[in-house]
């Protein structure tokens, strides 16, 4: 195992097991290795399933041009979904550390996706559903370039789905409008095609990637395909309601333990 990957790696799992954000990883594994940052993320994620916990998905970060800005960097990554990262309407603060929600659309894949021709793609898509996902960094202040997020899971925290599923005959998810209000104003707004252009290119991309990486999408998996609009900060009681057009309205709670 190569030093810098398993230093990176306990710095990391040490913030998230600590509540104490750390410095970026991008000193101990460099600014431009992605093979690194990946590497750092599979021992991470080795490590979670070892824990008990279970792959249900993967999620696609860095999608939309105004969240590349926000965090400084200028392509998409993407990161795991785990069994426990899933919420329900509250959401608990106490394992987060410096979440911000995201509204994007969530797709649940009814096929494996063995070959990442859009059309066969867009084929293995059961239905999909609005989402918020909470995305959270282990790195103080967000100070985050490409290869530490990318080592950090894509900086993911939890996500939440909506429960109006549609199928791809039933929308064009390029097309929906989005507007994200917390506590009853208006925070965010934008729509599918700020999802590298489609939120079905965010998906063929990530199909791409997972093929080439020999860890291809698999039938059920969830995939958030990436931010619809700017990416809002959260805290304890804080309300934030999405509406993603046809896909109707998600919502989430934030509240500390107790």
């Amino acid at each position: 195992m190569n030093r810098a990957v398993l230093d990176a790696a306990d710095r990391l799992d040490r913030a998230a097991a600590d509540g104490v954000p750390c410095e970026p990883v991008a000193d101990l594994i460099g600014g431009t290795d992605i093979d690194a940052a990946y590497a750092v993320q599979s021992l991470l994620t080795a490590r979670r399933l070892a824990r008990g916990a279970r792959i249900v998905g993967r999620k696609i970060g860095l999608t939309s041009e105004a969240v590349q800005r926000q965090v400084g960097v200028d392509r998409p990554d993407f990161g795991v979904l785990f069994d426990d990262m899933r919420c329900a309407a509250v959401v608990p603060l106490e394992h987060l550390l410096q979440p911000k929600a995201e509204a994007e659309i969530a797709f649940v894949l009814g096929a494996d996706i063995v070959d990442a021709d859009p059309a066969a793609v867009r084929a293995a898509v059961d239905h999909a559903v609005a989402a918020i996902e909470v995305v959270d960094s282990r790195i103080a202040g967000w100070r985050i370039g490409i290869t530490d997020t990318i080592a950090d899971n894509a900086s993911s925290g939890v996500f939440v789905l909506g429960d109006i599923p549609l199928r791809l005959d039933e929308f064009v998810p390029a097309d929906v409008p989005m507007r994200m209000h917390r506590n009853g104003v208006l925070a965010s707004e934008g729509d599918g095609r700020a999802c590298l252009g489609d939120p079905l290119n965010a998906l063929t991309w990530l199909a791409g990637t997972a093929i080439d990486l020999q860890a291809p999408l698999r039938r059920g998996d969830i995939v958030l395909s990436g931010a619809l609009g700017p990416m809002v900060t959260v805290g304890d009681g804080d309300r934030v309601e999405a509406e993603i057009g046809p896909l109707g309205r998600v919502s989430a709670t934030f509240l500390q333990k107790g």
